[in-house]
């Protein structure tokens, strides 16, 4: 049985998200979206337009084509604003443009973290959902921020796993393994601060439903075979849950059994 999952009303087969910047060369992304298996590609559009509302630099055109060709959907994002009011309007440039009601909801609110403003996004995300937009918010691991979201009318949140960029991993399991179990309808997307396909793999553990990341792969000395070793980590990580992690002791359990017999001979 396929192992699906929806973004909306979309249904998916990859659990894999991949961001679209920072790569060396055109063909060096179209091969790492090969590789990643990826439905649904990021893109920033904050830092791709030319002068807002003369178009575009062309980087937009390579992404759409490239998604076109796949049968890939893009997801754009409002990285880099810094109100509700200045997402809200990029928002609306990126349906226009792109055709989509999808938006990865960015809003920072510390220059040095980049840690997103939970006020401004509630904001952002209650306008955006009422003008029907299927709203993805970047936000911290902050359970009362998510349920505040939850309320605004997010069906889906992309909590951070450590600042972005970073590379640092899960710098709070306990926070994550919270949201999952105190949100159990919600669709979670860990997003940002993954920099290793064992942190993927430790997200998908949790119960996580998918992962979005960028830098690792194309920061990486291989962009493309860092794709496919993410892949196969979210798949390996999601297969783990699925089948039910041992449960954790702080001491040691024996695996064989000091008297009898360690299996039946029949």
């Amino acid at each position: 049985m396929t192992d699906t999952w929806q973004i909306g009303d979309t249904p998916l087969r990859s659990r894999f998200l991949l961001g679209t910047a920072g790569y060396p060369s055109p063909q060096v992304l179209r091969e790492a979206i090969d590789a990643s298996g990826s439905q649904v590609l990021t893109l920033g559009l904050k830092r791709t337009l030319a002068v807002p509302g003369s178009g575009d630099n062309g980087f937009v055109q390579i992404i759409r084509d490239t998604a076109r060709e796949r049968g890939a959907h893009l997801l754009p994002n409002t990285a880099g604003c810094r109100s509700a009011r200045e997402a809200i309007n990029l928002a609306y440039m990126a349906r226009e443009l792109l055709g989509t009601h999808w938006i990865k909801l960015e809003v920072v609110g510390d220059e040095q973290t980049l840690q997103p403003d939970p006020f401004e996004l509630v904001e952002a995300s209650r306008q955006l959902i009422s003008d029907g937009f299927e709203v993805l918010p970047y936000c911290t691991d902050d359970l009362v921020s998510a349920q505040r979201l939850v309320d605004a009318g997010c069906r889906i949140l992309m909590p951070w796993a450590a600042p972005i960029g970073s590379g640092l991993g899960l710098l709070n399991p306990w926070a994550l393994r919270t949201l999952r179990a105190r949100l159990p309808h919600i669709t979670l997307i860990v997003d940002a601060g993954l920099g290793a396909p064992s942190h993927a793999a430790a997200a998908m553990e949790l119960g996580m439903d998918a992962v979005l990341l960028n830098s690792a792969v194309s920061q990486s000395g291989n962009p493309v075979a860092m794709a496919g070793a993410f892949a196969h980590a979210v798949q390996g990580g999601r297969a783990g849950f699925q089948a039910g992690l041992m449960a954790t002791s702080d001491v040691a359990v024996a695996t064989t059994p000091v008297g009898g017999q360690p299996f039946v001979l029949i």
